[in-house]
Parts: C-alpha cells; sequence; structure tokens
C-alpha cells in the first residue's frame, strides 16, 4: 500500500494432481478454450500438494471453466485479446495519488498523452470483471471515477466508501472493495456498487488478494499487522487468519501461481515473498527478494514471475517451475517499481514509480530500462489496457 508514508523499524526474521483432462475444462465453448497451450511447469519446494479430488471438484457456481486445469493464467497468452477489447486503443493509466489525477500514456511513443482529474488520492486503476470499465479507486474521495478504456473519457464518479482496492468474484456476481480504513470487505454489485454485504474483518489495513483455482476462496493480505485473511467467496466469511513470523511484517501484493499449488505475498518490510499452501493455510516460509518487496506480475507464458521491489529499484525474477530466483534487473539511476502490469504482447513490464513521479517500462527478455516518464505525484496501482484473458479479477488487472 503507498498511500501510507509508513517507515516502521525494521527488525531481522525469526527463525521461524491429477487433473482433469483438458476437454472437461473446455466444456463451455463461451469459455474461449484453445487447447493449445502447453501446461505450467510444477512449482520448486511447497508445503503440500492438493488432493486431486480438490484439484477437480467444481468450482464456484457460474464461474466461467479454466481453460487449462494446470495452468491459470492459459487465458492470457501474447495478444489473445477477447472480442469486447480488440478495439480498445493500447494504453496506460497511472493513478498519481498526490495529484488526484491519472495520467494516460501511449505505449507506442512512451509519452502521456492526457491527463484526467480524478478524485482525492486515487489508489487503483481496476478492470471490471466484463472487461468494459476502468475503475479509479479514489481512496480518501470514497468514490470511483469510471472510465471507459474505448474512448478514454471519464464518467460520473459512485459514492463507495474507503475504496483502496477493488476485485470481482471470479463467477462476476460481486464487486469486493478493499475498505481499508474500515476494516473491511465489502461486497457490491458489479455495475452499480450497490452493497449486497458488509464484511468486519479483524485485521488492519486489508489491501490485495487472489483467488483459489476453482473460486471458492480468496487470500487477502492486511498490511498494517502482518496478517493474512482466508475468505470463503461464495459465504462471504472469514475462514482462516494467521500472523505471518516475522515481526513487523507488512505483506502487500497476492499472487497464486500457474498450477495453483503455491501462493506468493509480497512483503515490503521482510523484503521477500511468503510462500504460502493455500489449501492448508499453513506457516507460509520467507523467500528474500530485495528491498521492499510490493508488486507480483505473471509473464505471458506462466514460466516467470516479476517481483518489483520498491525500496532498492530492482526487479526479482522467480521461475514457477522450480520456485527459485533465477535473475534481478536494477533500474539505471534507481527508482521506486511499484504496480503494474505486462504488455498485451508480453515484451514489456510496466511499472510505478511510486516515489519519484515516473513510470518504468522495461524489456522482459533482456531486463533493459526501455523509458522513464514522468508522471503525476505519487504514481501508484497503474493498469496496462488492454490485457489477455477472458475476464478480470480485478487489482490493476488479474486475468483469466
Amino acid at each position: 500500500m503507498a498511500d501510507r508514508n509508513r517507515t516502521p523499524a525494521r527488525r531481522s526474521p525469526r527463525p521461524g494432481r491429477r487433473t482433469a483432462p483438458l476437454a472437461l475444462a473446455c466444456v463451455l465453448l463461451a469459455a474461449g478454450c484453445s487447447g493449445g497451450d502447453s501446461p505450467a511447469p510444477e512449482d520448486g519446494p511447497r508445503p503440500a500438494r492438493p488432493s486431486a479430488a480438490r484439484a477437480a471438484g467444481p468450482g464456484l457456481p457460474g464461474m466461467p471453466p479454466l481453460v487449462d486445469t494446470r495452468d491459470l493464467y492459459a487465458a492470457d497468452r501474447p495478444n489473445r485479446l477477447a472480442p469486447q477489447v480488440r478495439d480498445f486503443p493500447s494504453r496506460v493509466y497511472v493513478p498519481n495519488t498526490g495529484s488526484d489525477s491519472v495520467s494516460v500514456i501511449d505505449p507506442k511513443t512512451y509519452k502521456v498523452i492526457e491527463t484526467i482529474p480524478v478524485g482525492v488520492q486515487p489508489q487503483h486503476v481496476v478492470p471490471s470483471w466484463d472487461l468494459k470499465t476502468l475503475w479509479v479507486n479514489n481512496n480518501r474521495g470514497h468514490d470511483l471515477t469510471p472510465i471507459d478504456p474505448a474512448t478514454g473519457k471519464a464518467g460520473k464518479p459512485v459514492k463507495v466508501h474507503d475504496p483502496y482496492n477493488l476485485y470481482f468474484t471470479p463467477n462476476g456476481k460481486y464487486a469486493i472493495v478493499m475498505a481499508s480504513m474500515d476494516r473491511q470487505l465489502v461486497f457490491r454489485d458489479p455495475h452499480t456498487m450497490a452493497v449486497r454485504k458488509t464484511l468486519p474483518v479483524s485485521c488492519g489495513g486489508v489491501n490485495h488478494a487472489d483467488f483459489s483455482p476453482d473460486g471458492r476462496y480468496f487470500i487477502v493480505s492486511c498490511e498494517f499487522s502482518g496478517e493474512l485473511l482466508k475468505v470463503d467467496t461464495e459465504k462471504m466469511k472469514v475462514i482462516g487468519q494467521e500472523k505471518l513470523p516475522f515481526e513487523g511484517a507488512m505483506p502487500q501484493d497476492v499472487k497464486i501461481s500457474p498450477n495453483g499449488r503455491t501462493w506468493y505475498i509480497a512483503d515490503m518490510m521482510a523484503d521477500g515473498v511468503w510462500v504460502l499452501d493455500g489449501d492448508r493455510f499453513t506457516t507460509p516460509r520467507l523467500l528474500p527478494t530485495g528491498k521492499g518487496t510490493h508488486g507480483l506480475y505473471v509473464s505471458r507464458d506462466s514460466k516467470t514471475m516479476y517481483i518489483s521491489n520498491r525500496g532498492e529499484g530492482s526487479i526479482s525474477l522467480l521461475d514457477f517451475a522450480t520456485g527459485d530466483l533465477v535473475g534481478k534487473w536494477h533500474i539505471p539511476g534507481g527508482g521506486s517499481p511499484d504496480m503494474g502490469g505486462v504488455s498485451a504482447d508480453g515484451k514489456v513490464l510496466w511499472l510505478s514509480g511510486r516515489y519519484n513521479s515516473e513510470v518504468y517500462a522495461l524489456d522482459t527478455r533482456t531486463g533493459r530500462t526501455l523509458a522513464k516518464i514522468p508522471v503525476g505525484q505519487g504514481p501508484h496501482g497503474l493498469a496496462v489496457y488492454p490485457q489477455p484473458g477472458r475476464y478480470s479479477l480485478g487489482h490493476t488487472g488479474i486475468f483469466r
């Protein structure tokens, strides 16, 4: 979370399936199954392997079946845009938390082509479940500004209290507002944003999330109390809560591995990612990556995770096949890489420079910094749009 300029004292860590045939996952033609993608390889060391029954069990009612049960990101291959977004202009939308605006970048020229005024303290630009709207989360303005990605024009703000971050259930039934200061998860209508259920939580700073392969639960980071929540999607209730084994932990982004067996949680105070068995929800282990670990992004071939280390101006590379770190890119002259996304063709990683009023474009093949683009103050959860995928789970773009 980047709107809180907290710098807690740093401390040292405590010691501390068989899958169903692809044909079964492609029953509905509307799901966009191609069957042509290679499966993601196995992850590296993990606490435990889920049972075959758990992996092949029924999904959340109304959720589109996975394109490939062996790879959650199989629908996100290069340039595989859904029909409803194919004609949208390619843009990078950057919420400037300190400037109450969104900078719009043309990725071809690396230049800001428009600045859109929005509400107070915009945090993230979030694609809607149906891919038709970009929602700007104006955290302290207590509203959401809709942007039409076809035209780039902003619409009338919708009143929503404390919208720090925004997600959508995999079946598209609810939007979930991460009301950080209110200590609530608020389930809302995904179009009107009318409240459907408010779920109070006992942790501080609900922040980022991701969903299980079957969509039946999701895991949430609580940055101010150093905790994780496990939430039943359909019942809309907390079914697990645990404190991370690091004094002063500050968990941020959450991402599940392509094969659905391992969860990764970035921690900007522990300077690494927590590796978690989400099904068992047991104590995770810490994988050190770099100072101020913050954002997690999956490559278009599902082989690599890009990990932004905001405190040292670097990006670590994790190999999903082994679970090992295989490289690190450094931004020339330093920087504060935070949130972002991968271009539709998979060739460029876009990240906001949280404390440098700039945006970075990095070549995903070489790690070379292609551009540093000046934007407003406090750029945060930027969205690269459009991106491949059939529907959005929220944040800056989690697509399946």
